[in-house]
């Protein structure tokens, strides 16, 4: 797997995605508005927290939700890879509602973009968020609080099928910023919450294929 991710990743020629500003019409905006009222999201975001921590204690295995560590210079991050069990409609909400929560967490939405890519073999489609912190200072330091720097969620599929969503962080080194949290604090605010009831688990099938 990590071979075939080496290959994702590499540059191929000069071509580059062509980018486009998305968003949800009000049919598809209503509809997760009430996946997020139904609380839908605590089937994933603890079990994805304990497969982290799994993973990062040498644990992880076949079974289960798969996380493995971003592998990229420059920035920290972690893939969360999409699940059958999940369904195409439920990882997609999953992927929005990662973005509200760090919106909670002092950031504004800098761009919500869509790019298609051809690979040799195979279509790439990303959908992508970059999230900023709010200009706020700091009130010991004076500087501008960076919190955990810039935040990016991507929504990667291959083929219309999904295949992982990216969570990178890139930490600004520009003195006026205060230090960067680290991507362990991060995590833990946006994936750290109590696993579902056997009610919530139930309305997995409602979402599983439509977004």
């Amino acid at each position: 797997m990590f071979n075939f991710l080496q290959k994702l990743f590499r540059p191929h020629g000069t071509a580059r995605p062509a980018w486009r500003s998305v968003k949800l019409s009000p049919g598809q905006a209503a509809r997760h508005a009430r996946w997020v009222e139904q609380r839908v999201f605590l089937n994933w975001l603890g079990p994805y927290y304990k497969a982290y921590h799994l993973h990062k204690g040498g644990a992880g295995g076949s079974r289960g939700l798969r996380v493995e560590p971003l592998r990229e210079s420059g920035r920290q991050g972690v893939l969360l890879f999409f699940d059958d069990s999940i369904g195409p409609g439920n990882f997609r909400h999953f992927y929005e509602h990662l973005g509200e929560r760090v919106l909670a967490l002092g950031y504004h939405r800098a761009c919500a973009d869509r790019g298609v890519k051809q690979r040799a073999g195979h279509t790439e489609t990303t959908l992508k968020q970059l999230f900023k912190p709010n200009p706020t200072d700091c009130p010991t330091t004076g500087h501008c609080n960076q919190r955990f720097g810039l935040i990016t969620i991507d929504l990667v599929a291959l083929n219309g099928e999904p295949f992982f969503i990216r969570l990178a962080t890139n930490a600004m080194l520009e003195p006026c910023f205060t230090p960067a949290g680290s991507f362990e604090e991060l995590l833990k605010s946006l994936l750290d919450a109590p696993m579902p009831d056997p009610a919530t688990q139930a309305r997995i099938r409602e979402y599983h294929d439509t977004f």
